[in-house]
């Protein structure tokens, strides 16, 4: 059977993203995320996907779960996947998602007293979003847990633009934990650009996934960087890209924008 035009794949995914929007939480909604020091969470997670360069097609799907606060790795998986969902800007988490599920399906079978199920990070937005629904806000519906979306580079979108304005807003970071909102042409805040250290002044992007307020998000992400990018996701990225350097030494090294 060939594979339907893509304007009705864009049609059925906004659709399925409207219908799943609607179920996104933009609040707290555990007791941990309203403490100071986030007293009573004890796992993060980190997901995400590298591919190997030249080729978007084949994947390796990256699930870690850190302690918490000490953020030391307790549990990974690495999985070669097969990416079927065509790439088409603005639905990457059709992509994505179901490799992802299905890495925290088999924590929960194999290791269920190790499952985030307090918070996981993601390599990615979530409200910060062209429909306010990116791969943090799927990922978080369908796996009912809290997510955050934590982004590398600026998606510019809702009015959102990499003016002189924003990098004047940038320069203006002065310490880790100094963020700004990113606020759509509408006037709704979507996410913050975060300097999440004070040896990065590049800053990362927080959005909201799902169960959990931007504020506590961005406060958390802070708290679990050592580095630019929060450790769970930097460590999800790092596994992989040694899971394919391992599995795949004939070619380049794996790539993830």
């Amino acid at each position: 059977m060939s594979a339907p035009p893509a304007g009705d794949v864009v049609k059925q995914w906004e659709s399925e993203q409207a219908r799943l929007r609607q179920q996104v939480v933009e609040e707290d909604t555990e007791d941990w995320q309203t403490s100071p020091d986030f007293s009573g969470l004890e796992r993060v997670g980190g997901v995400d996907l590298s591919f190997i360069k030249g080729d978007d097609i084949n994947a390796c799907a990256q699930l870690v779960v850190l302690s918490y606060p000490d953020l030391e790795v307790l549990y990974e998986d690495s999985q070669m996947v097969t990416l079927m969902a065509p790439y088409i800007a603005g639905f990457l988490a059709f992509r994505e998602t179901p490799f992802l599920l299905e890495a925290l399906q088999r924590l929960q079978r194999s290791q269920p007293m190790l499952l985030p199920q307090q918070v996981v990070f993601v390599d990615g937005n979530g409200l910060f979003h062209y429909r306010e629904f990116g791969l943090a806000c799927h990922l978080g519906v369908l796996s009912g847990l809290p997510c955050v979306g934590v982004a590398k580079n600026l998606l510019q979108v809702q009015g959102v633009y990499k003016s002189e304005e924003h990098q004047s807003q940038i320069a203006a970071l002065q310490k880790g934990g100094d963020s700004f909102p990113l606020t759509a042409a509408s006037g709704k805040v979507l996410g913050k650009a975060l300097r999440s250290s004070d040896r990065s002044s590049k800053p990362v992007y927080v959005s909201v996934g799902h169960k959990i307020s931007l504020d506590t998000a961005v406060r958390l992400t802070h708290s679990c960087c050592r580095y630019r990018v929060p450790e769970p996701i930097r460590q999800a990225d790092c596994r992989s890209r040694e899971y394919l350097r391992i599995h795949f030494p004939a070619v380049d090294t794996a790539i993830k924008e």
